[in-house]
């Protein structure tokens, strides 16, 4: 099958890993005989720097055109040292969401059993964690009205959602969790926020045709704690835009690196799938970058695409490299491969993997034939 593919690789360590990415999916086209047509187009800082805009015209039309997008990352100090500029890259990001009808993120939390020691968190807490967040994404105070008086001594941002807004989402959670293990959690702050008690509200109705599913609620603050005392507890999140934002990086700790943590935003055309880990412009064009996040984020799309065996191969293939050790120095310290060969063992062991089990003595010494 023939796919077209928009590539943002976007800023920092974006088109670093974007790179690895690209090379689990090419090996994927060998082995089952599809066929991904890639178009790059700019988004971010180096959108601005070449146009003066964080997101083209032209790119928004590559990725309408296009089966599903493959994002990087965005960001540069220098908007990120300067709170004030009028043109950010992050802008970039917000108007994809909006201009494609992305209103779902998907992000997978998973303790894997090798790397659990690498979390700041005890092994007997987080063994066994398996999270699916469902953030909504366009709405809430992100994309609400704002306001700064006059005398620039009060600042207002509204935060509205619709019932609409709220179903949409709902009803892709409660399909999610009805192929796990049946439960989701609200997050919300339905003490407080009249938007929290509409999302309550609704979520409660919707649930009476998901009779198969549990459903219960957690204040934000309850569950930002309950994500670091017990973890495991949770199948499907489901929240709004701000407490989404905040519950999922803090969830990124658990897997032991932010660099394994791909996510998905959907809606009702073209999806964009990306690791969360941000440019990290510290790293860029050192060839350090954990590569994982976004090769992960490449199985996420060839699910979104029905290619269910080919995601499964990346995912193994992941899960051997960890086996091996075949990853960055933010996992692996003492002995640690670069970005590059972190993706040249992935793609390796997707077209060969009896070979690359074989050969990994001659990989680790970065002597092997195959590579």
């Amino acid at each position: 099958m023939k796919f077209n593919i928009a590539v943002l690789a976007g800023d920092g360590i974006g088109p670093e890993v974007t790179e690895q990415a690209i090379k689990a999916l090419d090996a994927i086209a060998d082995v089952f005989d599809h066929s991904f047509v890639y178009t790059n187009a700019l988004v971010g800082a180096c959108a601005i720097d070449q146009t003066g805009n964080p997101l083209p015209d032209e790119t928004i039309e590559i990725c309408k055109e296009s089966d599903a997008v493959l994002f990087g990352a965005i960001g540069h100090p220098k908007y990120d040292n300067d709170p004030s500029a009028k043109v950010r890259p992050e802008q970039g990001l917000l108007k994809l969401r909006k201009s494609l009808g992305l209103f779902c993120n998907i992000r997978p939390v998973k303790a894997f059993d090798r790397l659990i020691d690498n979390s700041p968190l005890k092994r007997e807490i987080i063994s066994g964690t398996d999270i699916s967040i469902y953030r909504e994404l366009t709405g809430g105070i992100y994309f609400g009205d704002k306001h700064l008086s006059e005398d620039g001594q009060v600042a207002t941002d509204g935060c509205s959602y619709s019932v609409e807004e709220i179903s949409r989402i709902t009803h892709l959670a409660f399909k999610e969790a009805q192929n796990r293990r049946k439960k989701i959690t609200l997050v919300d702050k339905a003490n407080v926020l009249e938007t929290s008690r509409l999302w309550r509200k609704t979520v409660t109705e919707i649930a009476k045709d998901y009779a198969d599913v549990e459903l219960d609620f957690l204040f934000v603050d309850n569950a930002a704690m309950q994500m670091i005392l017990n973890p495991s507890q949770f199948d499907v999140i489901l929240t709004e835009n701000l407490f989404g934002d905040i519950i999922s990086d803090e969830a990124s700790v658990i897997g032991g690196s932010i660099g394994l943590l791909a996510s998905a935003s959907v809606g009702s055309t073209v999806g964009m799938f990306e690791p969360i880990h941000g440019s990290f412009p510290q790293a860029t064009g050192k060839n350090i970058a954990n590569p994982l996040a976004s090769i992960l984020s490449a199985a996420m799309m060839l699910r979104h695409l029905d290619l269910h065996k080919e995601a499964a191969a990346i995912e193994n293939a992941v899960e051997k490299s960890l086996e091996l050790g075949i990853t960055t120095g933010d996992i692996n310290p003492k002995k640690p491969f670069t970005t590059a060969k972190v993706g040249d063992f992935i793609a390796d062991f997707l077209t060969h993997p009896e070979d690359t089990n074989r050969n990994f003595k001659n990989i680790h010494m970065g002597q092997s034939t195959i590579i």
